[in-house]
C-alpha cells in the first residue's frame, strides 16, 4: 500500500506526534527524523494532516479494536474480566499517547472520527451487554449508558496513568489492577 519512504515519513510523523503532539511534529522535523528531504514528504503526501489519516489506518498506529474482540458467556465476572483484558491489550500507552498527540485544533473533524472509534465500540458492546444481562436479571436496574462509561473511565483511567506518569504514580500491576477493579464494579452492579 505506501512505499518504504512513505512509511518512514508516517513512522517519523507519528512518534513525533507522540513526543511533541501535531503542532509541534514540524515537516522539518518530520524530514530529519525519516531521513529524507522536507519536499519529500509533499512529494508523497499533500500535508501533515494527509499523513495521520494514513498512519491510523494501520494497525501499529490505530488499536484496531472491533465487537467481535468482545466474547462473553453471561458469567458477569469472567466476561469484564475479559473485556477489560482485551481494552488493555488494544489500548496500551502508546495508544493513549497518540491520541493525546492527535488533539489539536488542525484535526477537529478530520482524525476525531478515528479516535473516537474505540471509545464508542467499547461502550456500544458494554451496553449491549449490560442490557441482556439486566434482561436476565443478573445486573441492577440502572442507566446503561452511565454504567458503561464508568466501566470505560475505569479501564481508560488506568492506561492513562500509565501513559502519563508510569511507575511515579502506577504501583501496581495491570493484571492485578483489572482483576481487582472489575471485581468491585461487578460486586456493585450485579443483583446478589
Amino acid at each position: 500500500m505506501y512505499d518504504e519512504t512513505q512509511l518512514k515519513i508516517i513512522d517519523a510523523t507519528m512518534t513525533l506526534i507522540i513526543e511533541k503532539g501535531y503542532s509541534g511534529a514540524t515537516t522539518k522535523n518530520i524530514a530529519a527524523l525519516a531521513g529524507v528531504n522536507e519536499c519529500t514528504i509533499f512529494r508523497r503526501f499533500r500535508e501533515k494532516k494527509e499523513i495521520v489519516l494514513a498512519a491510523l489506518k494501520m494497525p501499529q498506529w490505530n488499536p484496531g479494536l472491533k465487537k467481535e474482540n468482545f466474547v462473553y458467556r453471561g458469567e458477569l465476572k469472567e466476561d469484564l474480566l475479559s473485556f477489560a483484558k482485551v481494552y488493555s491489550e488494544k489500548v496500551t500507552p502508546r495508544m493513549v499517547k497518540i491520541s493525546i498527540g492527535l488533539r489539536a485544533a488542525e484535526l477537529e473533524g478530520v482524525a476525531l472520527s478515528g479516535i473516537m472509534q474505540v471509545p464508542m465500540i467499547f461502550k456500544e458492546v458494554l451496553i449491549e451487554y449490560f442490557s441482556m444481562m439486566q434482561e436476565r436479571g443478573l445486573i441492577k436496574v440502572c442507566d446503561m449508558e452511565a454504567i458503561a462509561l464508568q466501566f470505560i473511565s475505569m479501564n481508560f483511567g488506568f492506561v492513562f496513568l500509565d501513559a502519563s506518569f508510569g511507575n511515579k504514580l502506577v504501583g501496581v500491576r495491570k493484571e492485578d489492577y483489572i482483576r481487582t477493579s472489575v471485581a468491585v464494579f461487578a460486586d456493585g452492579i450485579s443483583v446478589k
